[in-house]
């Protein structure tokens, strides 16, 4: 993928102007020495880009890599806990666009600076902004030209056999799926898959049941913790991934790699480069008996 374009201006020596997600310019006069993170993803990015070290806070989900897990934990994302926040002095906090707190944290005199990745463009842009914030020059290129590297050594993973396959990602029980144009799905489609989810749907649509069960896939990777019942959902005994066997059922350490949109998605490309790999296996086995 081309380098894409980022707004960012260089301020005085040692400082730094951005517009982040919300179009707003933020300045920092100098490379942050305290940093809060209320995003999983931006903690990862961070700490890949060498900033762990200034990070004294993160939001409750964060557990990558495992020095964060000792930080000062704020909240999530829609109970953030703004005094503690505050408490910690942080000369920037690295938050989500749909956060609810970055007003008050904003009244109360703290630089905010919102970024939220959802697709691998906006993985690219936030990598190179996170790497302007913390004084790197080229630092947000490299890591987005590693991910770019693994993903591909991922996609030569998959077989031939296992390209063209039908898939129904599960990020939630409701269900919710990762549709084609997320992260997600963008990854999918790098490997091969052919998700069931179009782009006309949206990133993380909510299905009714009865449509994964009209669209038949193939393949379903869904988290360790739903996929026990997914038989016994109305319907879904008819479908040739649960009829074959072909569910890939990732444990909660899996579904951190997978669901954060950062430095670990070529990790997430080949766990899910495994279950494509796997399942083409066996639904070349049953075909040969």
């Amino acid at each position: 993928m081309a380098v894409q374009a980022v707004q960012i201006v260089q301020a005085a020596p040692g400082g730094v102007t951005l517009v982040d997600d919300r179009g707003v310019t933020v300045r920092l006069d100098a490379p942050p020495a305290r940093i809060v993170t209320l995003l999983p993803s931006l903690t990862e990015t961070v700490c890949e880009l060498g900033g762990c070290a200034r990070l004294v806070g993160t939001d409750r989900y964060s557990n990558h890599p495992a020095s964060v897990r000792s930080l000062p934990k704020t909240g999530g994302l829609d109970d953030a806990n703004i005094e503690m926040i505050a408490s910690l002095k942080p000369d920037v906090v690295l938050l989500a666009l749909s956060s609810r707190v970055t007003d008050r944290l904003e009244s109360l005199g703290i630089k905010v600076v919102a970024l939220e990745p959802r697709t691998y463009k906006d993985v690219q842009r936030v990598a190179t902004k996170v790497a302007q914030i913390l004084g790197s020059v080229d630092g947000g290129l490299r890591l987005w030209q590693r991910l770019e590297s693994q993903v591909d050594a991922a996609a030569k993973m998959v077989p031939a056999s296992a390209r063209g396959l039908s898939v129904y990602y599960e990020v939630d029980s409701a269900p919710y799926a990762a549709g084609e144009s997320s992260f997600i799905g963008e990854t999918l489609t790098r490997l091969g898959a052919k998700n069931i989810v179009p782009t006309s749907l949206g990133p993380f649509p909510k299905l009714n049941p009865e449509y994964v069960v009209r669209a038949d896939p193939q393949v379903i990777m869904i988290s360790q913790r739903h996929a026990a019942d997914v038989g016994a959902r109305p319907g879904w005994d008819r479908i040739r991934a649960v009829r074959d066997k072909h569910v890939c059922a990732f444990t909660s350490e899996q579904g951190d790699v997978l669901s954060r949109p950062g430095p670990r998605m070529g990790e997430a490309a080949q766990i899910m480069a495994r279950c494509l790999r796997d399942s083409a296996a066996t639904i070349g086995a049953g075909a040969s008996r």
